[in-house]
């Protein structure tokens, strides 16, 4: 799919290669980026929990922030959009809107934080050797605050999700159940003995399940229902999930290789994985744009269809050239296209009316 890039090195040994004559004459520098531009850059990175952070905050309120991973949010508050569009019951009023808002603050900052918190405190070795300058490894605070931390956000998102099962009258308390099943799963994903994240296709596809299923299901059961059929498409779609979460194990490549996880770049070695991920990435999304044809969708699958494109085309200029290097970059360039994808099955099937 794609072929190696020029190796500069060569080309810079060739005697024909001559500078251009602006290279020899110029003598104005090539301006950098100042210090405190860099500084404010990983600031930002490390607030966000992105790789690449390298500054050390001092306010604590703003470690905990680190620690819960904003960047991560994201993907489960736009589940939560998709669940209520596939109800078919949203309605742009003042009620829903603060409704959604709730379970979108149960799904992101509250049990994501937690899900986020809760993997650093078990992973504080690991990052010790792959992102020292995190939070725990970096020493920047200490762990009985972080288990504090871990039982407010935990408590709070499950009581959140109480007080939405109260609000749309359920005689089952669903969202409570979605909550403590999916905390459950966080659980077992980072705290021994079990680690699902010691071993690459079960701790992978548990967390797609998580950021892709289980935010959706509290949105549409918020507002509809949840039945077999959308609870099958969209763990369906969390393959896709799957291979969005291999991305990140490449930046943890030689860590996981001294403590023993299996991760499927370790596994398989950095080139197979990379293929593996974009190969589930794509397939799935795929499948179910194959399924909204079957159900006579056929706009929304064209749709589906063409919003796969953009990310094949990404994998191909990005990732599957350098994952070690791209990773970041492809993600931010073929993610946007991948969640719109999942609003468009969302209202394919809020219009087909499945459950």
């Amino acid at each position: 799919m794609s072929n190696p890039p020029t190796s500069e090195s060569n080309l810079s040994n060739s005697p024909d290669r001559v500078p251009p004559p602006e290279a020899a004459t110029s003598a104005t520098p090539i301006p950098s980026a100042s210090p405190e531009s860099s500084n404010r850059n990983a600031r930002t990175r490390q607030m966000l929990g992105m790789k690449g952070a390298d500054v050390k905050e001092t306010s604590i309120w703003k470690i905990r922030l680190q620690l819960m991973k904003p960047i991560t949010w994201i993907p489960l508050i736009w589940g939560v959009v998709c669940g209520a569009a596939a109800s078919g019951n949203y309605e742009w009023k003042l009620e829903h809107i603060l409704i959604a808002a709730a379970c979108m603050l149960m799904s992101g900052p509250l049990l994501a934080g937690y899900t986020q918190t809760i993997n650093d405190f078990y992973d504080r070795d690991l990052d010790a050797i792959n992102e020292p300058y995190r939070p725990i490894p970096s020493g920047a605070i200490a762990v009985p605050q972080v288990i504090s931390q871990i039982w407010v956000l935990l408590l709070a998102g499950i009581g959140v999700a109480y007080a939405l099962d109260v609000w749309a009258g359920h005689d089952f308390p669903t969202i409570t159940v979605l909550a403590v099943a999916g905390s459950f799963v966080s659980y077992i994903y980072s705290a021994p003995p079990l680690k699902l994240k010691k071993n690459g296709w079960l701790g992978n596809y548990a967390l797609g399940a998580s950021y892709i299923a289980l935010p959706w299901w509290a949105g549409q059961a918020l507002f509809g229902e949840i039945g077999p059929k959308i609870m099958v498409i969209t763990l369906i779609y969390s393959m896709a999930g799957l291979g969005i979460a291999i991305v990140n194990d490449f930046k943890s490549v030689e860590g996981d290789k001294q403590l023993g996880l299996q991760s499927l770049p370790v596994m398989f070695g950095v080139g197979t994985a990379a293929w593996i991920c974009v190969l589930m990435i794509d397939i799935f999304q795929l499948g179910i744009a194959g399924y909204l044809i079957s159900i006579h969708q056929n706009l929304y699958a064209a749709i589906l269809i063409l919003l796969v494109i953009p990310q094949i085309t990404f994998q191909d200029m990005y990732f599957l050239r350098n994952p070690l290097e791209n990773d970041v970059k492809y993600q931010a360039s073929a993610q946007p296209f991948l969640v719109l994808g999942m609003l468009v099955t969302a209202l394919a099937i809020g219009h087909a009316n499945i459950i």
